[in-house]
């Protein structure tokens, strides 16, 4: 069987997407119990104990799950949909413990300054981040304001310089990957995520390039967290995996006795509310309860796979160069059987 390295699998003829590949240990390990590992990392000037960061999207993140996100060591960023902004600065107590928050490209000045006041992280919240306007309002931010500016989404890394020119900090890599996005249906955009993600790695490493890289769409599990680390992601967003918990914005519903809670894309109907080009689909998920529970699972996972890897550290993780390829067989053989 052939081990593949970083570079192979950037090379590789096909796009690859997390279900594609495999982390291979090819070392005894040293480490007895996930314990011993570390998931600590510092993501844009933030200490976090997880390399975890909710998606901006109005059925995940609101002010409450960024809070949580918080406390439990990751990072959550509030959406710029309805009135969020304006509710984030009606109190000071609402503004406490919060460190992201989503704008768009017509938010006004005056509220991207009251977030560089907070020292806040300003996530301009675009599908497509290969644009002049993009690149025009971030110049135009870290030319005015003190502030960490991410932005987003790419899906190739051909324009990373003219982004960190632009003055971007982190950025987002996944384009049509999110579970109700239809970006890639609609338009034909987009790489499968670990292609996607490691263009975008090797263009930062070859010219030297000072961004963070956040693999943004198609994790489903603490694996592919653990995947996408490994493949050298500096952190990772998550929208489903944390959609229908008890902090995500909206009511619990209960239909056919069981509980349930809206999630759906940015660009879905329901939140651009009128008849324009549409991008993103809306559902219904199960209740979860607490986000506790998910961050948990996904710290267990995250660890076991590190001590598996022989790895103490998530830069130990992201040094990883042993990888295998997957035949679809290969991956069925995999799921549990019911």
């Amino acid at each position: 069987m052939k081990i593949y390295t970083k570079e192979d699998l950037n090379n590789y003829e096909l796009a690859l997407t997390f279900d594609d590949i495999s982390l291979v240990p090819t070392e005894v390990s040293e480490i007895k119990s996930r314990v011993e590992t570390s998931t600590n990392t510092t993501f844009m000037g933030k200490k976090l104990s997880l390399p975890v960061i909710s998606s901006p999207m109005d059925s995940v993140t609101g002010i409450e799950m960024a809070k949580e996100l918080t406390n439990l060591g990751c990072l959550g960023v509030v959406n710029r949909f309805g009135s969020t902004l304006e509710n984030l600065f009606s109190t000071q107590d609402n503004i406490e413990g919060i460190h992201a928050v989503s704008i768009a490209l017509s938010t006004d000045n005056a509220i991207i300054e009251k977030l560089a006041e907070q020292n806040l992280i300003v996530c301009i919240d675009t599908a497509n981040a290969n644009n002049y306007e993009v690149l025009k309002k971030c110049e135009e931010i870290k030319s005015k304001f003190e502030v960490k500016v991410m932005i987003g989404n790419i899906a190739h890394g051909g324009t990373l310089g003219q982004l960190v020119d632009a003055g971007a900090d982190s950025v987002r890599i996944g384009i049509g990957g999110g579970s109700v996005c239809t970006t890639s249906i609609q338009t034909g955009i987009g790489l499968g995520q670990v292609s996607s993600l490691l263009d975008v790695y090797f263009i930062r490493k070859e010219n030297d390039l000072s961004i963070e890289l956040i693999a943004d769409g198609g994790i489903k599990s603490p694996g592919d967290v653990a995947k996408a680390i490994a493949l050298g992601a500096d952190s990772v967003m998550l929208g489903r995996m944390l959609a229908g918990t008890r902090e995500t914005p909206g009511e619990v519903i209960k239909y056919q006795d069981q509980l349930w809670k809206k999630y759906r894309g940015s660009a879905s109907f329901g939140v651009k509310m009128k008849n324009e080009f549409i991008e993103g689909e809306e559902t219904m998920v199960p209740y979860r309860g607490a986000v506790k529970n998910v961050i948990d699972s996904i710290s267990d996972g995250l660890r076991s796979s590190m001590s598996y890897m022989n790895c103490k550290s998530l830069d130990q993780l992201r040094n990883t160069e042993t990888f295998a390829v997957l035949s679809n067989s290969s991956y069925l053989e995999r799921l549990p059987k019911k």
